[in-house]
């Protein structure tokens, strides 16, 4: 094909797309109830007219529902939402080999980054898929020549869904966005058990370290907290988790965890993940009483949970270490080892979930967004969930994919409970 047709491409290294197109073919033998709904959105052509931006991390999972979308009839550009999670082979397929427009290559600048953000504005997308509500953001303040032409919207990440629920709060979301993150088949099995295996995958590629025996600690138990904490019990770690929500600490003290408050656990911890979503969860005070050697990670979206500013500040010598891997050396002699830069440490230090698991979320994705052309006239601006029967939908296909078979309700049982008038 021709590149030249296209509206525009930004990737490292064309000569990568072959061992892309592999890998992105490697996925999509995972995801088979993705694959369902691209063989109907074939057949159906819902998105004939339609344009779509993406801000996602380039995976070979993307690819895959980028590939849905297409054969759908959208028009599409991607750009990444992390420097660090790019696969550069999988942006190269999607362009040489999919013709996909595409603005994204590892481990871009900042400056790249926003250039990448509004290359894929510029085909004047209908609709927007974000992760990190960056895409969004920017349609408010820098791009809003274009917000007459959004029909709406999907947010895919827990951060994201914060900040579109402020911007709803402070009514200054000017469409309907579509909160995927928050489907039981998007948080139940991406966030819990997708992240629990991929940021310790990361660990284990960038340190090589012993979970067994250690310290663990983990900062936030929501979903995401919850698999990264399950992981690390089930390896033998002494897990302890911090929280600022009474609930949460709570739940975690029940299921048999250490909860403590964070400058107690940065006292004894061999190991740090940040699963918030907030910003400066380990700062200076933390770091003034790790061990020699303490190790550290985040997990939530923005590289701001960990204070590596501070860090590169005031350590006296900075290096690569390892993989993904930076030591820095504190005045009293001191080594604290960050990975992936403090961004995302599945994708940057490992290749982000497994994709049977992103084949739920993106089946999400890829129906919502069938249903947000017919329905976007009928809702206001703002945040909206998604309907139910999408979530069971995917569910169900999911259920169908793995040979396995449930019960439905019989005559009776659904008269019952759909009934007020039995008794006791």
């Amino acid at each position: 094909m021709s590149v030249e047709t296209m509206v525009g491409h930004d990737i490292k290294n064309a000569g990568l797309a072959a061992e892309g197109k592999k890998r992105i073919e490697w996925a999509e033998r995972n995801m088979p109830v993705l694959a369902q709904i691209k063989e109907r959105f074939e057949k159906e052509k819902p998105f004939t007219g339609v344009r779509i931006a993406a801000c996602m991390h380039v995976t070979t999972e993307t690819a895959n529902l980028m590939r849905a979308l297409k054969a759908g009839g959208a028009e599409l550009a991607l750009c990444a939402s992390n420097p660090l999670s790019t696969q550069d082979d999988t942006a190269a397929a999607l362009v040489y080999e999919y013709g996909i427009n595409v603005f994204a290559h590892n481990g871009v600048d900042r400056e790249g980054y926003y250039r990448h953000l509004n290359s894929a504005l510029d085909i004047k997308p209908n609709l927007v898929f974000d992760d990190g509500c960056d895409l969004v953001n920017t349609l408010h303040t820098t791009r809003t020549e274009l917000l007459d032409g959004i029909m709406g919207g999907c947010e895919e990440t827990t951060t994201g869904v914060i900040r579109l629920s402020q911007m709803t709060k402070d009514g200054a979301l000017k469409f309907p966005m579509i909160a995927v993150n928050d489907t039981d088949t998007k948080h139940m099995f991406d966030n819990r058990f997708g992240t629990g295996q991929s940021t310790m995958d990361a660990i284990f590629r960038a340190t090589n370290g012993l979970i067994a025996g250690s310290t663990f600690v983990v900062c936030g138990f929501g979903y995401c907290g919850k698999g990264v904490a399950e992981r690390a019990r089930g390896m033998g770690a002494n897990v302890v988790i911090t929280e600022i929500d009474p609930t949460k600490a709570l739940d975690a003290l029940m299921q048999g965890y250490r909860v403590m408050n964070s400058l107690d656990a940065a006292k004894i911890g061999d190991f740090f993940v940040t699963v918030t979503g907030n910003r400066d969860v380990l700062r200076e005070e933390h770091f003034a009483v790790m061990k020699d050697g303490a190790i550290f990670a985040n997990s939530g979206h923005f590289d701001i949970e960990i204070d590596v500013a501070w860090l590169e500040k005031n350590a006296t010598k900075n290096r690569r270490i390892r993989h993904q891997t930076d030591e820095y050396v504190l005045a009293d002699g001191r080594s604290l080892l960050l990975i992936a830069e403090g961004r995302l440490v599945n994708l940057g230090a490992a290749e982000g979930h497994p994709a049977s698991v992103m084949d739920m979320s993106f089946s999400d994705q890829a129906l919502t967004a069938e249903w947000l052309i017919k329905a976007a006239a009928s809702l206001g601006a703002g945040l909206h969930e998604v309907p139910t029967e999408i979530d069971k939908e995917v569910a169900r296909l999911k259920l169908a994919s793995m040979g396995v078979a449930i019960d439905t309700l019989t005559a009776a049982q659904e008269h019952y409970l759909n009934s007020w008038e039995h008794g006791s």
